[in-house]
């Protein structure tokens, strides 16, 4: 195996991307990393092994990052970058134009969006530059091989997934006081939920699916995210008769330690969905998650064995899956362990490292 040296470019960096940088240093992997000191995980970077660029791409096209690029590659002699986000492809490629020594890695993290007859898609990961697309799941693999325009196609190969890893120890929390933080009952079943009101991720029908319960059962829905400002949202909510048990508790930065007072997670999205990682963080608490059949979700969950899977659009479904998980604590408490150990086993930062590795071995034989 001939040596050679990786250069990632990325934004304000997540934990588990940052993670894997460091990993991969420390298995012998010869990684630099561009990423925006703006993050929240920059200072983990910054006083790590791996040599860090400052690098803040504020657009596709931005002459400024380009340069900033250029001179970052004529520092070194990279064989491989790898880019994690749409920017850091767009102002790569630019900055790259007519060199062919690079193997070039893009990232896709949800289903859909590319297209070939998109302009934009041409700028990231149809390039004809590109070597590999990074997938974080199946269901985006799947998508990408499956596109098709005019005998136009991505090379089944040239689409490689490998699953955003973690470790259960960075989300291990206390469980919140449900009933001091939000004035719900200490014996209450608590379903939680966190994301964006965007259509895509079904918030409708979780709220929906509170007209199908019972009006007598002692269960409440804790939606966390920046939602309180939603008025459509609001108005909703006010609209169902399980009003005084629906609970915004706006954006947390100690989202795990309330996923771990919960009963259970439901993520009830439409379309779209990569791997969600709010899934993960309730899926290491033991929470049992509640998903619908849609992108990577029942990658993560596997129905009756991790959790329970249900159709998307589905309100009566979700209702019957948190009734199923209500009514029989023991079942619910051993979906909840399976599904902490499935992280475990199946979504791992030690697996992505290796995996990643081997793509780099992989572009360089």
């Amino acid at each position: 195996m001939k040596n050679y040296r990786v250069l990632c470019l990325t934004d304000q960096s997540d934990l588990p991307e940052t993670e894997l940088f460091i990993r991969l240093k420390k298995v012998g992997v010869d990684i630099e990393v561009a990423c925006s000191p703006k993050g929240r995980n920059f200072r983990q970077i910054n006083t790590s092994d791996v040599p860090v660029h400052e690098l803040i791409a504020e657009s596709r096209f931005s002459p400024k990052s380009i340069r900033k690029i250029r001179r970052i590659l004529n520092q070194q002699n990279y064989d491989i970058l790898y880019c994690f986000n749409n920017k850091a492809a767009s102002n790569l490629l630019l900055a790259t134009r007519g060199e062919k020594k690079y193997k070039i890695i893009t990232y896709r993290g949800t289903v859909g969006n590319v297209s070939f007859l998109s302009p934009a898609s041409w700028t990231t990961h149809l390039n004809p530059r590109v070597s590999r697309i990074v997938c974080v799941s199946e269901a985006v693999r799947r998508h990408l091989i499956n596109m098709r325009f005019l005998g136009l196609k991505i090379p089944p190969e040239r689409a490689v997934t490998i699953y955003k890893g973690h470790d259960p120890s960075w989300y291990q929390s206390t469980p919140i006081d449900l009933q001091g933080e939000f004035n719900i009952p200490e014996n209450a079943f608590v379903v939680g939920f966190a994301g964006r009101n965007r259509p895509h991720k079904g918030i409708d029908h979780l709220i929906g699916a509170a007209r199908h319960l019972p009006a007598d059962e002692n269960i409440h829905f804790l939606l966390l995210g920046r939602l309180t400002g939603d008025q459509s949202l609001q108005k909703k909510i006010a609209q169902n008769p399980y009003k005084s048990r629906i609970h915004l508790a706006g954006f947390r930065e100690d989202a795990p330690a309330v996923f771990a007072a919960c009963d259970a997670f439901i993520m009830p999205s439409t379309k779209r969905e990569g791997l969600s990682r709010a899934v993960i963080e309730a899926m290491v608490q033991a929470t049992t998650p509640i998903v619908t059949n849609v992108g990577g979700l029942p990658e993560l969950v596997l129905h009756n064995q991790s959790g329970i899977v249900v159709p998307p659009e589905d309100a009566g479904a979700i209702a019957r899956a948190i009734l199923k998980l209500h009514t029989d604590p023991a079942g619910k408490r051993r979906l909840g362990t399976n599904a902490r150990q499935r992280i475990e086993d199946h979504f791992h930062i030690d697996q992505t490292v290796a995996q990643t590795r081997g793509l780099f071995e992989s572009l360089i034989n």
